[in-house]
């Protein structure tokens, strides 16, 4: 082994840290965004294929080698919003550019705080508004639907966001961390077609990224004022100013939420 290490050149090591670097950043560009399932699944099924040719299983070894050839022809259109993406920011330069830096719990209170704060002044003002708090999937692809603002969380900054008849007021805010990263966003809308007739397209869009990512949405009913609460493709409505402070809380500390506390809520699934 020492022998090995005698040949290895100042250029090799280079090579080496050039290639992990790289690898390093197209990591992070995918945390980004919902291709980190698809990669997970590409991961089994490699896995699997592996072991059933070890295993002699020939059919399903057999299956297994066709569909991942055709999946080589389908990753790059699986993947092709990703791939597009990753091409504009080393155009732009920004491929090499920092990462978002890792929030506290008392980072996650302020910013919470600043939220619900925002969300009364526009339910008490029946001012229609759209919020989606990024978590573990990323939603760029999302981003790139609407206009790139990235400011500081705020109540008067999302306030002023959803003044009726301005430029952003229509479509969701998207909150990455302690930054509110886009606004007038278009979400996809939800499928289920059990939804009630009186739910209207802010709230199907709510349900829609949360059935497709594990972001939480929170809507401003324009005609009531109400208050409703996305995850997981359920929407919760008439929350007030404690209970979307308590439901923020518990999630963003980890915490399991006690749906017994919430028995007073009025539920809808979606």
């Amino acid at each position: 082994m020492l022998t090995q290490l005698r040949y290895i050149r100042l250029i090799d090591v280079a090579d080496i840290l050039i290639i992990a670097f790289v690898i390093y950043k197209v990591i992070m560009l995918i945390r980004g965004t919902r291709a980190v399932q698809l990669i997970r699944g590409v991961a089994v099924l490699l896995l699997v294929t592996y072991f059933s040719r070890r295993l002699g299983l020939a059919a399903t070894y057999w299956l297994l080698d066709k569909v991942m050839t055709i999946g080589l022809i389908a990753i790059p259109i699986i993947f092709q919003p990703e791939l597009r993406r990753a091409l504009e920011q080393i155009g732009r330069g920004r491929f090499f550019g920092r990462t978002m830096s890792v929030l506290g719990e008392e980072d996650w209170e302020e910013i919470i705080a600043e939220v619900v704060r925002a969300v009364q002044v526009l339910s008490r003002n029946k001012v229609g508004a759209l919020l989606v708090m990024e978590r573990q999937t990323g939603l760029n692809d999302v981003l790139e639907s609407g206009i790139r603002v990235d400011g500081i969380v705020s109540a008067e900054f999302l306030v002023n966001i959803f003044v009726p008849n301005t430029p952003l007021h229509d479509g969701a805010t998207i909150i990455r961390g302690d930054r509110v990263v886009a606004a007038g966003c278009f979400l996809p809308l939800s499928e289920n077609p059990d939804l009630g007739q009186e739910l209207g397209t802010r709230h199907r869009a709510a349900l829609g990224i949360t059935e497709q990512s594990d972001a939480i949405s929170i809507v401003v009913s324009e005609e009531t004022g109400t208050i409703s609460v996305a995850q997981e493709g359920r929407l919760r409505r008439y929350l007030d100013e404690t209970s979307l402070k308590e439901y923020l809380g518990k999630i963003y500390k980890k915490e399991p939420l006690n749906f017994s506390n919430l028995l007073h809520w009025r539920t809808t699934d979606g």
